[in-house]
């Protein structure tokens, strides 16, 4: 049985730990090495067995304990060259650690098989990873995105859980405290989604057939996870679907999530 568990969400931090017939992943690492070894052992798994690290950008809430994560566990470095270049020259890695090769933005993990796809935001080769199973499950990851994209929508679908940004609520972030400037980078196409935004997807998803979400990457400034549940739930509503029915859908917390079963 496969698990995926966010570790880590939101505007402090984002890891997400996956599992899979004995390959241990994670998607980002951007907590301190020893915080995502305490955050793994508390749901019964092993920093020194993951096995890669799949790195959406380099933002620092994404990578922060990356560096020590691969030099201390060997784990694979898995990312878009453009975003491997931006780790190296900005000494945020190592120029010693390599970068694992994508055949086709496919990787091949064994029971695993990592996907990469373009995500829309202000870095050069930002990513979002879908993860095929060996058992046929599909789980996809899709964080730090200002627009769905087709490739987007191509990548994401058919997927049996996907763990989907929810960053802002449009009305808390246009009352907020951040200058405008921040405001526009974030409402931008290459910004983050809201849970308008996000929500629209969660209905196409389910029309494709997926039933786990899990809303990720909230802001703790413009966001409330009572906003982001409802505003999907509403969403999903009008075409007909019931939470716990017809679907699962959690929150991921900013940290200390349990793990999710498919």
């Amino acid at each position: 049985m496969a698990k995926i568990c966010p570790l880590f969400s939101g505007s402090s931090g984002n890891c997400t730990y996956i599992a899979h017939k004995g390959v241990n992943l994670l998607i980002d690492a951007g907590m301190p090495y020893k915080s995502i070894a305490q955050a793994l052992e508390s749901i019964g798994a092993d920093i020194e067995k993951i096995d890669a690290v799949a790195v959406t950008h380099e933002h620092s809430d994404h990578i922060k304990g990356l560096n020590t994560l691969i030099k201390r566990t060997g784990a694979k470095l898995i990312a878009s060259k453009e975003t491997y270049n931006t780790l190296v020259s900005n000494k945020y890695i190592s120029a010693d650690i390599p970068l694992f090769e994508l055949k086709d933005s496919k990787a091949d993990l064994g029971e695993i098989e990592v996907i990469r796809f373009a995500t829309s935001h202000d870095c050069e080769g930002s990513s979002g990873y879908s993860l095929n199973l060996s058992n046929g499950q599909k789980i996809s990851v899709c964080t730090d995105t200002g627009i769905v994209t087709k490739e987007i929508e191509t990548a994401l679908s058919g997927s049996d859980a996907v763990l989907m940004e929810s960053n802002h609520d449009v009305d808390m972030l246009n009352r907020g405290p951040y200058p405008p400037a921040l405001k526009l980078r974030i409402l931008s196409d290459k910004g983050h989604l809201s849970n308008v935004s996000c929500a629209v997807q969660l209905t196409k998803l389910l029309n494709s057939g997926t039933t786990r979400f899990i809303l990720g990457h909230l802001s703790k400034n413009n966001n409330m996870p009572a906003l982001a549940l409802s505003c999907s739930k509403a969403a999903l509503l009008d075409i007909g679907a019931e939470r716990n029915i017809d679907y699962i859908l959690s929150v991921a917390k900013p940290e200390n999530n349990g793990v999710t079963a498919i």
